[in-house]
């Protein structure tokens, strides 16, 4: 269902009769042609629309086609800003002004359009990149204009406005008039010389341009001198001077006004606003009053407003009088009063006549609802306390504020609303439970849904019921199940859901698919993976036949890790291909393709492929953050991370599992891999034990728990500090090493629940930390059977960084196993990926070549120190620099040696002299051999 637009918006305001020429501020934006952004900043009535809109007559005529969008505080819905600035453009592109639809015949913006004008939109980037590549390929260069851009304060308005001016093509530039600085990145504007910029100080009038405006304009006859005295108390505010010529129009004592014109800006203004006022007849004064609580004015509005029959008459006087009406369109339909203005006029509304303001709102949204304009009829409501009549309109909005994801503009109207009449209204109260859920405010969901509830048990009103009310219900049960599955209660989520699957119609394919879609959630959560595949997959075969098909794709995430739960790599990657493939024909909204790919991504990495990974983690970037899902925002971090780790850089692994962890969204979705959990991973792998013993004490996860999906990464995690902590104390020849019973009875629970529920995939895993908890005490024998078992059921799906990211150890664990003709061919192949970088993973990595000398049958791999007495030991990699800076090699040397980038050697570096408790590399091998580490 398209937006409807207001067309004023989008008109180019026309020079005023009484503007000044001022070349010089024209030659300034013609300067802007060569640079990306104009910025036109400064406080109000300086005069920025008006330089703007002489800058769109100048370049009337030439091959610059101006669009302009003139923004307002409803803009802050992205939806709605995107659908403004995209059919403002191509309005531009047509040639025939803001009210030309972008059709067949005008190439800019057709696309994203299209894109907008579907019910559920894209991501904002991909929208943006869509109407950029419009522009790039247009025969006209086009200014985009945004003007009062200080009333934009949602950030992820500012982030589109961020992505649409660093990908601006040559032949498109940005104009943004705005009361404040916008959050945007001027100061790299500034150093690459890609901004213009126009401030108060450029906007002042000099004295010639003051003299023209107040003789020539204004028509006043003022000398030199009077010219200069109010020039200087003004400081060429244009604004200020503008209501000093009102005030002076046929004034008598034009001396005595100019000598007692001082003061700050407020009281000159109160002071002019008074004497423009005390000037005007009753009639048009009464009407400036009553008309100050509209944004904008037509003839017809103002008529229903003030209830004068000749309104428009008014209008156009008014105009004609130079009283602050800026008209916003070509007819003269449109108008608005200058902001300062309608400020002092409000506010001496609300001192002489407060009780009418009310009646005065009341009127407008009673106009606004029949015109279709619903932001403007819900707002008027609001600011009249007409709470009653705002609560009926946002019902009866919900249905189309969905469909078109205006989520943004619903919570801000139920925000706005009362509490007590929200708990009169069950389907606002149900709405308000919504927001709760998803702000995060669990506790005070259900209470809401309760209070619905019991409200639809009340008497039914003589009203028809809307559409939102009769599916209530189903909603309700909805929710419930999501709060459930918030709060980690399967049970709950279950019940829930299945009494939603059985409120639904069988035609209601969205309720029927959402409602199953919940139920695979809460098997996957308890760990049947089996199930919760087959579940989801019935769920999203619901979605398609209901036509979401964005709702579809991006469960194949979801879909995806359930899949890799049970081993199954190789059906992932196929369902992550085909989604993407559909998601790149551009038909879907909103766009998953971001998500996709970073998916994609991790299967690379798997599969030992970091370059295909790089593509698709550079192809996830380039649509952008917003191209995700708020709830999957994290994932292209960890994966980062998890690239990162496989390269051997473990600093910048930790570092973007830092990042990851604040955009972790706590929702619906089980967390199976907790990001604190990930992160402990990599403090073993850097021989940070301490720190992981932290997480372990923090997170409560202990050797005697009981299985379960939820808590086996964290369980799994604690076995690989386990079993790093007891190689560290055998290192140091430390009487408080002891065996790792307790871990192989963890291993053996959480084995037989994962055989149990047919996840091969934590099956794999399990066994392979079974195999290094063996090797680990020195049981090598022992150590193969669980290894021989892993390599079994991993070979057919290609796992290898699994395995790699466990280092050395496991290196010497493929040895022994090739040595006993265990699965040659796939023993090789992960020898060669562990050689080729095993970051450093599960205490310590191998040395280059080592993949080549195994499969020969040498042992080239270092053995660990008899003897370590540090505080916190070495790990294997750092040993294995060590041993390398006794040699005479460089860093660079060092690094090609290890296969490693400069800076990780430099790292590994560091982390020596640290622990070692030196600063050089010469004292460091000196107490490497002190201690029998080289």
């Amino acid at each position: 269902m398209a937006m409807p637009l207001l067309a004023t918006k989008l008109f180019v305001p026309s020079p005023r009769p009484q503007t000044v020429p001022r070349p010089r501020l024209i030659q300034r934006m013609n300067e802007g042609l060569d640079h990306k952004l104009v910025l036109v900043s400064a406080p109000a009535g300086f005069g920025k629309s008006s330089a703007l809109s002489a800058w769109a007559a100048e370049l009337q005529g030439t091959d610059v086609r101006v669009a302009w969008l003139s923004l307002d505080a409803g803009d802050n819905d992205l939806l709605r800003f995107l659908t403004y600035l995209v059919t403002a453009l191509g309005g531009a592109d047509a040639g025939s002004g803001a009210d030309s639809e972008v059709g067949a015949d005008s190439r800019v913006g057709t696309a994203a359009l299209g894109l907008l004008d579907a019910s559920k939109p894209l991501p904002a980037e991909v929208t943006l990149t869509a109407l950029i590549n419009d522009v790039a390929q247009s025969a006209h260069e086009f200014v985009l204009v945004l003007d009062d851009f200080h009333l934009i304060d949602a950030q992820l308005v500012r982030e589109a406005v961020e992505f649409l001016i660093e990908h601006l093509p040559a032949r498109m530039h940005l104009a943004i008039a705005s009361r404040a600085d916008p959050t945007l990145p001027l100061a790299r504007m500034r150093a690459r010389g890609e901004l213009t910029e126009l401030r108060a100080a450029d906007l002042r009038f000099t004295p010639d341009e003051a003299a023209d405006f107040l003789n020539e304009a204004m028509g006043l006859r003022l000398s030199a001198d009077e010219i200069t005295a109010l020039d200087i108390r003004t400081e060429g505010w244009i604004a200020g001077l503008q209501l000093a010529a009102l005030s002076m129009r046929g004034g008598s004592d034009i001396r005595g006004f100019i000598e007692a014109f001082t003061g700050s800006n407020r009281f000159i203004i109160d002071y002019l606003v008074e004497e423009v006022l005390q000037r005007q007849p009753e009639r048009v004064r009464d009407f400036l009053l009553r008309t100050a609580i509209l944004d904008r004015l037509s003839g017809p509005l103002c008529v229903a407003v003030t209830g004068q029959a000749d309104a428009g008459g008014t209008l156009d006087g008014l105009e004609r009088d130079n009283l602050f009406l800026i008209p916003l369109d070509d007819q003269r339909q449109w108008y608005r009063y200058h902001h300062l203005f309608a400020d002092v006029l409000r506010a001496r509304l609300q001192s002489e006549q407060p009780e009418l303001i009310s009646t005065l709102h009341v009127r407008a949204s009673e106009w606004c609802e029949v015109h279709d304009l619903v932001d403007d009829a819900v707002r008027h409501a609001l600011a009249a306390h007409d709470f009653e009549r705002a609560a009926r309109l946002v019902e009866l909005a919900v249905p189309d504020i969905r469909r078109t994801r205006q989520e943004t503009t619903l919570r801000g109207w139920l925000t706005a609303l009362p509490e007590d009449v929200c708990r009169g209204n069950p389907v606002l109260s149900t709405y308000i439970a919504w927001m709760r859920l998803y702000s995060g405010d669990l506790d005070a969901v259900e209470p809401w849904l309760r209070h619905a509830e019991l409200m639809l048990s009340a008497p039914v009103s003589a009203d028809e019921p809307s559409e939102e009310l009769l599916l209530l219900p189903q909603t309700i049960e909805m929710y419930r199940a999501a709060l459930a599955q918030a709060h980690g209660d399967i049970a709950g989520t279950v019940r829930h859901a299945d009494r939603s699957l059985r409120l639904a119609s069988p035609d209601d394919h969205l309720g029927r698919g959402a409602a199953g879609g919940l139920l695979a959630l809460a098997a996957w959560a308890a760990g049947d993976a089996v199930a919760s595949v087959r579940s989801f997959a019935d769920a999203s075969a619901h979605l398609r036949s209901a036509g979401y098909l964005a709702d579809e794709l991006s469960g194949t995430i979801l879909l995806a890790d359930m899949l890799l739960a049970c081993g199954r790599l190789h059906e992932a990657r196929r369902r992550y291909e085909r989604a993407l493939q559909r998601a790149e024909r551009g038909d879907v909204l909103p766009n998953p393709a971001g998500d996709l790919h970073v998916g994609l991504a991790e299967l690379d990495l798997e599969r030992n492929d970091v370059a295909a990974a790089v593509r698709h983690l550079e192809a996830s970037a380039a649509l952008g953050e917003r191209a995700a899902l708020p709830e999957n925002r994290y994932r292209r971090f960890v994966a980062l991370a998890r690239l990162k780790q496989a390269e051997g850089d473990l600093d910048a692994a930790a570092e973007l599992l830092r990042q990851a962890e604040p955009l972790y969204v706590r929702g619906y979705f089980p967390e199976v891999h907790p990001i604190p959990a990930l992160a402990a991973r990599v403090w073993v792998a850097q021989g940070r034990l301490a720190d992981a013993a932290d997480w372990a004490r923090h997170s409560g996860v202990t050797v005697a728990g009981e299985p379960s999906f939820l808590r086996e990464c964290e369980h799994l995690t604690l076995v690989r500090l386990l079993i790093a902590e007891h190689r560290a104390a055998e290192q140091r020849v430390s009487s408080t090493a002891r065996g790792l019973a307790d871990t192989h009875g963890l291993l053996d629970r959480l084995l037989t629940a994962a055989e149990a529920s047919g996840r091969t995939g934590s099956t794999i895993e399990i066994l392979m930390l079974q195999a290094l908890a063996h090797q680990a005490e020195g049981r090598m024998s022992e150590a193969l059977v669980p290894l021989e078992r892993a390599l079994t059921l991993a070979e057919p799906e290609g796992y290898l960084r699994l395995f790699a990211d466990e280092g050395l150890p496991m290196a010497e664990l493929l040895q022994d196993a090739a040595r006993h003709s265990i699965a040659s061919d796939y023993v090789s192949r992960l020898l060669a990926a562990v050689s080729e970088e095993s970051s450093g993973a599960g205490q310590g990595t191998t040395v280059g070549g080592a993949g080549q000398a195994a499969a020969s049958g040498v042992q080239s791999f270092g053995q660990p120190a008899a003897v370590q007495s540090l505080a916190e030991p070495l790990s294997e990699r750092e040993l294995h620099v060590l041993r390398l800076l006794r040699t005479e090699l460089t860093g660079p040397e060092i690094a090609r040696e290890l296969v490693v980038s400069l800076n990780t050697v430099r790292t590994h570096t560091k982390n020596i002299f640290r622990k070692l408790d030196v600063t050089n590399r010469r004292a460091a091998v000196r107490r490497g051999e002190e201690l029998g580490l080289v």
